[in-house]
């Protein structure tokens, strides 16, 4: 049986590096969580390392610039590794073909700087998901028709986000694994970049080496933050990490409430989905 713990400190004596989560963690997709940026930069202040991992679709550097207007201030942090950095290495390694990018227009950053020719879908050699084209009115099964064209021309579909909905203030939206989901449904062939899969993962601690003397971190010593049992409770324990789990994100109503979240609940839910975390916190605070 999980446990709730109220304070980070004495967990955090055990790990000398962080890989947490930013949305629905260290912001809500308006405003930064004080006290969790508080628990990060104390943690630093300590001699941890932490590494912001992030399934947004959009650039180390660009992710900066938004957390930045968020208000989430730079001591709670050393790094961001993002799917959309996972995304870029896999675009340069595909010279010379067409480009689809399904998404919307502020994710063209994950193409700054490299060398890509789009087209149409009727012409793309493949395709880059980088979520819907208007998450303030559609669903995924507003692409229903244009998945079916990629599945009738065996489109390789690169999901640059593979979370299925994150917080946007008090709103769930829809992220490109919603689409890409519906696309494997229907057998089309997904390269998913972000958590749970490994290539993020090992990324982020490649990183971490680099800010503690290229030395990568003992994984018993590394421990993951987040607020998703599919991608970061589930990535956490597919790598070898613990991982705390803060249940004021995305998954609150199903817990009870944000305010008063029902153990029993969440543990069902960890024993359906055969992953545990190391503890629980309604949010993160040191």
């Amino acid at each position: 049986m999980i446990s709730f713990i109220e304070s980070f400190e004495p967990l955090a004596r055990d790990y000398d590096t962080l890989l947490c989560d930013v949305w629905g963690v260290v912001h809500n997709g308006i405003s930064a969580f004080p006290a969790a940026c508080e628990a990060l930069a104390n943690f630093r202040k300590a001699g941890g390392t932490v590494i912001l991992i992030t399934n947004a679709p959009r650039s180390g550097a660009a992710v900066m610039r938004i957390l930045d207007r968020f208000g989430v201030p730079h001591d709670a942090y050393d790094a961001i590794t993002s799917s959309g950095d996972v995304t870029r290495g896999i675009v340069e390694g595909r010279p010379g073909e067409t480009v689809f990018h399904l998404g919307p227009e502020r994710d063209h950053s994950i193409f700054a700087g490299l060398e890509v020719k789009f087209a149409a879908l009727e012409r793309a050699d493949y395709v880059v998901c980088s979520g819907l084209f208007d998450d303030t009115t559609e669903t995924p099964d507003s692409y229903r028709d244009m998945l079916a064209t990629m599945r009738e021309r065996s489109l390789f579909m690169v999901c640059a986000n593979p979370d299925i909905v994150v917080e946007r203030g008090d709103t769930l939206v829809y992220c490109a694994g919603a689409i890409a989901d519906a696309y494997a449904a229907l057998g089309g062939k997904v390269l998913y970049c972000g958590k749970p899969h490994a290539p993020i993962y090992q990324t982020a601690l490649a990183t971490a080496a680099a800010r503690r003397g290229n030395q990568v971190p003992e994984r018993k010593r590394v421990l993951a933050i987040g607020d998703s049992v599919r991608t970061d409770l589930t990535g956490a324990a597919s790598f070898g990490l613990d991982c705390l789990f803060v249940t004021s994100g995305i998954h609150a109503e199903q817990f009870g409430s944000r305010e008063a979240p029902d153990a029993a609940a969440l543990n069902k839910i960890f024993h359906a989905a055969n992953v545990a975390p190391r503890a629980m916190m309604r949010a993160l605070a040191w």
